[in-house]
C-alpha cells in the first residue's frame, strides 16, 4: 500500500507517540514511591540525553529522508529505514525483558522510563509538527 510522503510523517508521529505514551505511563505508574528531587533530576537528564543525542536527530534524519523521496507515494512502512525498525525492536524486547526478569529495580523503571518515554513522546509530537507543516500533495 502506497501513501503520500506527508502520510509517512503522520505514521511516524503515531508510532513514536504511542510508544512514548506507553513507556511514559509505565514510568509514571512506578514513580510515586520514588518521587524525590534527585530522581526527578535524573529523569530530566535521561530525557535530555535521549532527546538531544538520539531522538531529535532521528526525527530530523527521517523527515529529511522522507521529504527527499523522488516519488510522491511510498510504501507505508518507509516512514523508517530498516536500521530504525531493528533499533525499535531491540528497545522493545530489551524493555520487556528488563521488566519481566526483574533485573531492573522499580526505581530504575520509574526514573529511566519516565525520561525515555517523555523523549519518545516528544519525538512523536515533532513528527506530528512536520506532518502539519508539510504541504498537501495534489493527487
Amino acid at each position: 500500500m502506497k501513501v503520500s510522503k506527508r502520510t509517512l510523517l503522520l505514521l511516524a508521529c503515531l508510532v513514536w507517540s504511542i510508544a512514548g505514551f506507553n513507556i511514559l505511563r509505565i514510568g509514571i505508574q512506578a514513580y510515586p514511591a520514588y518521587c524525590s528531587v534527585p530522581n526527578v533530576l535524573l529523569s530530566v537528564l535521561v530525557f535530555a540525553v535521549f532527546q538531544f543525542f538520539i531522538f531529535g536527530r532521528l526525527v530530523r534524519k527521517h523527515t529529511t529522508r522522507i521529504r527527499s523521496y523522488m516519488e510522491t507515494r511510498q510504501f507505508f512502512l518507509k516512514f523508517f529505514d530498516v536500521r530504525s525498525f531493528l533499533i525499535m525492536a531491540v528497545m522493545i524486547t530489551g524493555g520487556i525483558y528488563l521488566r519481566a526478569s526483574g533485573l531492573a529495580p522499580e526505581r530504575f523503571i520509574a526514573v529511566f522510563y519516565t525520561g525515555l518515554g517523555a523523549a519518545l513522546l516528544l519525538a512523536g509530537i515533532l513528527f506530528g509538527i512536520h506532518y502539519i507543516n508539510e504541504p498537501q500533495e495534489s493527487e
